[in-house]
């Protein structure tokens, strides 16, 4: 199993794949689209910031399991 913190770190860059290499698939997939779509939203206002919350709950998703 992969360290926690380095799982934290990768969902931080890439929402999702920190899930995945934990081996919750289906959730790191979801959370991976979910960020793709943030990604093709970029022209809302707002959105940037709203990004980062997401990367932030990712990265702490990540993190937290054990």
């Amino acid at each position: 199993m992969i360290n926690r913190k380095i799982a934290g770190i990768i969902s931080f860059i890439l929402p999702g794949i920190g899930h995945i290499i934990q081996g919750r698939i289906k959730k790191g997939i979801i959370m991976f689209i979910i960020f793709l779509i943030t990604l093709l939203l970029f022209i809302i206002p707002g959105m940037g910031i709203i990004r980062l919350i997401y990367m932030l709950y990712s990265a702490y998703d990540a993190y937290k399991i054990e």
